[in-house]
């Protein structure tokens, strides 16, 4: 069946989404929830499985045609469908955990439409696939990416697969960095919406393949959206053989970073 959906239609269902798992984060926090095992250290906590249920019901009902990956439930239709939704209910579940309110709500249709919400800010970033703006109070406002703040949030969180030829940390030590840059370590995705903004000049994290990551996709098509400049680590272009990411507000501030990484 050929669908007649539009970019700007499931722009919508993501931020209806995102905004349904929001408010979800946002009701939850400060209660003491069970948390549940992933191993590695990692977990997961009641809060990131209610709010996944409650995107997953407003994907379902606006697209039951569509597949649907989800952090904590996993594949949820044919994985090689044309149409696949990513769905992180709650990155940043450490700082959660601890009362920390740095967490992003991610939803994104792969290639498409994307939505992250920021529970306690109200605001929620959303692009169509082709531009980007931020909603808050009903209100929507182009995002417009500057370098000028010189923050760089930098993601120390492991694994790390691309060591010892590359730690994102080792660039905390490089003179040329603190010359240029002052780092930033959010900890949650939410820091690649704030590039987008203009919170932020970069985002640098190690990794694989993350334009297919229910934890990234998002702030990635956000950041593309805006005209953002994103690659992997090597500088080659995000897909199957990426390697980490790297995310800058404008290519200058791009290209500087690609030099320290290289050197």
């Amino acid at each position: 069946m050929i669908n007649s959906y539009t970019s700007v239609d499931d722009a919508e269902v993501a931020i209806a989404a995102a905004r349904a798992g929001a408010d979800v984060v946002r009701g939850m926090y400060g209660k003491r929830l069970p948390r549940i095992d992933k191993g590695a250290g990692d977990f997961a906590t009641a809060a990131d499985v209610e709010a996944e249920e409650r995107i997953l019901s407003v994907l379902h009902a606006a697209r039951p045609e569509d597949a649907v990956l989800g952090e904590e439930g996993g594949q949820q239709g044919a994985a090689d469908t044309s149409r696949q939704w990513l769905v992180d209910p709650l990155c940043g579940t450490l700082n959660y955990a601890v009362g920390n309110m740095l967490v992003a709500v991610n939803v994104a249709l792969r290639g498409g439409a994307a939505a992250v919400a920021d529970p306690f800010s109200g605001e929620i970033f959303c692009t169509d696939g082709e531009t980007a703006w931020v909603r808050q109070e009903g209100a929507d406002v182009q995002l417009k990416p500057t370098p000028a703040t010189q923050l760089v949030d930098i993601n120390l969180d492991p694994p790390f697969p691309n060591a010892p030829g590359f730690r994102a940390a080792d660039l905390l030590i490089q003179p040329r960095f603190v010359e240029q840059f002052r780092p930033r370590v959010v900890s949650t995705t939410l820091a690649l919406t704030w590039v987008a903004a203009g919170k932020r000049a970069a985002y640098v994290t190690d990794g694989g393949d993350l334009s297919g990551s229910v934890h990234f996709a998002a702030g990635i098509a956000l950041c593309q959206a805006a005209g953002c400049v994103a690659t992997g680590i090597d500088g080659a272009p995000l897909g199957p053989a990426g390697r980490g990411l790297v995310v800058a507000a404008d290519g200058e501030t791009h290209r500087l970073l690609m030099t320290m990484l290289s050197s």
